[in-house]
C-alpha cells in the first residue's frame, strides 16, 4: 500500500515539474482542467457517425434545394423586371389577370391551389408589375357557378337588359365598356390545376348556353320540393301521432348527375326570345394560362410528400415558367382535336403528337383518393338520415303551435324549431346536397371537360416563348 502511494506521488511530482509551453502555459491559470489541455481528439463512436452523416445529408439536401429555388426565381425575376419600369399615366391601370383556384377533391383546405399560385407564380407577376385578382372555391362547383353568373350578367349588359349606372359614368376612373373589354383581353385568366379547369369550362359552357332571366334559386327549389309530401298535413289525428314515429321516408334517389337548379323553370320576369337564345358566336375571351398543380394527401402518398419537400425547386421552376409565359403574352389557338394525318403514316406520327388542351393535367386525377367515389352514396345517406328525424320534429312543432299539449320542461328551456324554421332548414340542406352532387359530377375523373364548338374561335392559350433554335427551324421550314 505504501509502495502504491509512493508511485502516485512520484507521478504527481513529475507532472508538476514538467515544463509547459505554448497555449498550455497561457491557459494553465484560467481554471481550465489540465486534463482538457492534454486531451487528444479521436473519432466519434459508430452511433454518432451514423447520426451525423444522416443529419448532415438531410440538412445538405434542404439547403441545396432552397438555394436552387432562390436562384431559379431570381433568374426569372431578372428577365421580367424591366417591364415594371415602364411608366404609366396618372389614371392608367396596370395589366390585370384573374386567377381561379378550385378545391382539390378530398382536401379540407379549399385554398391549396391559390396557395400554390401565391408561392410559385405570384413573384414573377409582381416583378413584372402585373396585377391579379384571386377567385377561390370553398366547395366543388363554386367556380363553375361564379363563371356562369359572370357571363350571364355580361350578356344582359351587352343586350341592354341591365343598363349602366349614371353615377359611375361621372367618376374620374370611369372606363367605357370597350376599354374595360380591351383591358380584360390584354390581361388573361390563370387556371390552377385540372379541377379548376373542369369547373371553369363547365361554367363557361353554362354561361353561354343558359337563359338570361333572373332566378331565385331558393324559391325555385322550394317549389320543386313541394311535391315530395314531407310537409303534408295529416287529415286524421291518429296519422299525426303515427307521423311522430321514426319511419323510413320516401326519399327520391338523387343521382350524381342530378339536374342543377339553374335549369329549372324560369321566373316570371320575361326576356324576349331573340335575346334569351344562346348566341351563335361567342366573342373573343381572355387567353388562358393553364398551370399544372397536384396536391398529395393521404397516408399512401407520404413518400411523395417527402420527395416534394426536398425538391421544391421543380415547383419553383414550373411556377416561374408559367408566370413568365403569361408576361410575354405569347398565345395560340386552343387545340381540341389532333391534326389530320395520312393513313399510311398515322401510327408513326401519332407518337410525336402533343397532348390536347382539354387533356390538361389529366394525370393529376390519378392522385385522387379512392374514397371519393362514395360521395354520392354519402349524400344520399345524409338525406335519408335527415328525413328520418324530420317527421317527429314536425309533429312536435305542430302540436306546440296548436296547443294540443303542454311543452315539457326541456322544451321550455330549449324551444324546438317551428315548422317555418324546419322548412327553411330543409331547403338549405337540399340546396347544399344538390350543389355538392352537381359539383362532384363536374370534377370527378370519369367526367370529361365540358366543351362547346363555339369556343374554338374564342379561346386562346398562353404558350411559352419560342427559343432561338426552334424559331430558326420554323423559318427554314417556311423557306
Amino acid at each position: 500500500m505504501n509502495a502504491a502511494q509512493n508511485v502516485d506521488k512520484l507521478a504527481q511530482n513529475t507532472a508538476l515539474n514538467q515544463k509547459t509551453s505554448g497555449i498550455n502555459a497561457a491557459l494553465k491559470y484560467t481554471g481550465i482542467p489540465a486534463s482538457w489541455l492534454s486531451k487528444r481528439p479521436k473519432l466519434p463512436s459508430r452511433n454518432w457517425l451514423i447520426f451525423l452523416s444522416v443529419t448532415s445529408s438531410i440538412v445538405g439536401l434542404y439547403v441545396y434545394d432552397r438555394q436552387q429555388c432562390k436562384r431559379i426565381r431570381q433568374s426569372y425575376v431578372h428577365k421580367v423586371k424591366n417591364l415594371a419600369e415602364q411608366p404609366l399615366g396618372a389614371l392608367d391601370k396596370p395589366r390585370k389577370v384573374t386567377v381561379y383556384g378550385a378545391k382539390w377533391p378530398g382536401d379540407e383546405e379549399y385554398d391549396q391551389s391559390l396557395k400554390y399560385f401565391r408561392k410559385y407564380v405570384k413573384p414573377i407577376l409582381v416583378a413584372a408589375a402585373v396585377d391579379y385578382e384571386m377567385v377561390g372555391g370553398k366547395k366543388h362547383g363554386d367556380i363553375a357557378n361564379r363563371v356562369a353568373e359572370g357571363i350571364r350578367l355580361r350578356r344582359r349588359f351587352d343586350l341592354g337588359l341591365d343598363p349602366e349606372s349614371e353615377v359611375t359614368k361621372h367618376l374620374p376612373t370611369y372606363q367605357s365598356p370597350a376599354q374595360v373589354r380591351k383591358r380584360e383581353l390584354d390581361g388573361g385568366i390563370v387556371i390552377i390545376g385540372r379541377p379548376t379547369f373542369k369547373e371553369f369550362m363547365a361554367g363557361l359552357t353554362r354561361g353561354w348556353t343558359d337563359g338570361l332571366e333572373k332566378v331565385d334559386q331558393d324559391e325555385v327549389l322550394a317549389k320543386i320540393l313541394e311535391d315530395d309530401h314531407h310537409f303534408d298535413e295529416p287529415e286524421d289525428p291518429e296519422e299525426m301521432r303515427e307521423a311522430a314515429l321514426p319511419v323510413q321516408p320516401k326519399v327520391a334517389h338523387m343521382s350524381p348527375a342530378f339536374a342543377p337548379i339553374h335549369s329549372s323553370p324560369r321566373s316570371q320576369v320575361s326576356v324576349p326570345k331573340d335575346m334569351d337564345a344562346p348566341p351563335a358566336v361567342v366573342p373573343l375571351l381572355p387567353p388562358l394560362l393553364l398551370v399544372p398543380f397536384t396536391n398529395y394527401i393521404g397516408i399512401s402518398q407520404i413518400p411523395l410528400m417527402i420527395w416534394d419537400f426536398f425538391n421544391q425547386r421543380h415547383k419553383v421552376r414550373s411556377g416561374s415558367e408559367a408566370g413568365y409565359t403569361l408576361v410575354t403574352k405569347n398565345i395560340r389557338r386552343i387545340e381540341v382535336s389532333p391534326p389530320k394525318q395520312e393513313p399510311l403514316f398515322a401510327e408513326v406520327v401519332s407518337a410525336g403528337i402533343p397532348p390536347l388542351d382539354l387533356d390538361f393535367d389529366k394525370g393529376a386525377e390519378s392522385y385522387y383518393k379512392n374514397s371519393l367515389d362514395s360521395i354520392p352514396a354519402e349524400i344520399e345517406k345524409s338525406r335519408q338520415k335527415y328525413y328520418e328525424g324530420l317527421a317527429p320534429k314536425l309533429a312536435t312543432a305542430r302540436e306546440l303551435a296548436r296547443g294540443t299539449r303542454e311543452p315539457t320542461k326541456e322544451e321550455i328551456e330549449n324551444p324546438p324549431p317551428t315548422e317555418v324554421e324546419l322548412r327553411a332548414e330543409r331547403v338549405k340542406k337540399e340546396r347544399r346536397w344538390r350543389d355538392d352532387a352537381v359539383g362532384w359530377d363536374i370534377v370527378k375523373p370519369s367526367t370529361s371537360v365540358a366543351w362547346d364548338p363555339r369556343f374554338t374561335e374564342a379561346l386562346w392559350i398562353f404558350t411559352p416563348p419560342q427559343t432561338e433554335r426552334s424559331l430558326d427551324l420554323d423559318l427554314k421550314s417556311k423557306t
